[in-house]
């Protein structure tokens, strides 16, 4: 169900970078592709200063259904991700953990979704007690479809 294009609409975390770099945020875009039945190639497709780059990444299956796990480099590195919520032709609210720390993320197969879907959003991040001040709206323009094979990154993204 999460194979495909996504748009990220909006992210809510306590991430220190992240709120230091708000107002650079980049329209981003989200491709997965199911391999093996199970485990998910997720392609990010987003601008740094001003070039596209594709970030891949592998969402490997957890024992329960619509949760995954990304291992990033080093210790202690590896993502819990959950999906929380979705309608696989309008949108999805996934989890990512990391530690202590969790965000929330709100993908469209469109770069807008309806208010209804916001307000469910809104809702799943208060529940996990983060707030309006962590909460983060991408742009709905400039998207990259494409990065060239020198802005590839094999990695963790959160």
């Amino acid at each position: 169900q999460l194979a495909g294009r996504w748009f990220l609409v909006g992210v809510a975390s306590r991430c220190s970078h992240l709120a230091e770099h708000s107002h650079r945020l980049e329209a981003t875009t989200m491709l997965v592709t199911v391999l093996d039945g199970q485990s998910l190639a997720v392609s990010t497709f987003r601008k740094m200063d001003g070039t596209c780059w594709e970030i891949r990444q592998r969402y490997v299956p957890a024992r329960v259904s619509g949760r995954f796990l990304l291992k990033g480099r080093g210790y202690g590195s590896k993502v819990d991700v959950v999906v929380g919520e979705m309608d696989h032709s309008t949108y999805a609210i996934l989890y990512y953990q990391k530690g202590q720390s969790i965000s929330v993320k709100l993908y469209g197969r469109s770069s807008q979704v309806s208010d209804a879907v916001v307000e469910k959003f809104e809702q799943r991040v208060r529940a996990v007690g983060l707030s309006e001040d962590v909460t983060y709206y991408f742009p709905t323009y400039g998207f990259c479809d494409s990065a060239d094979e020198f802005h590839i990154l094999d990695g963790e993204l959160m």
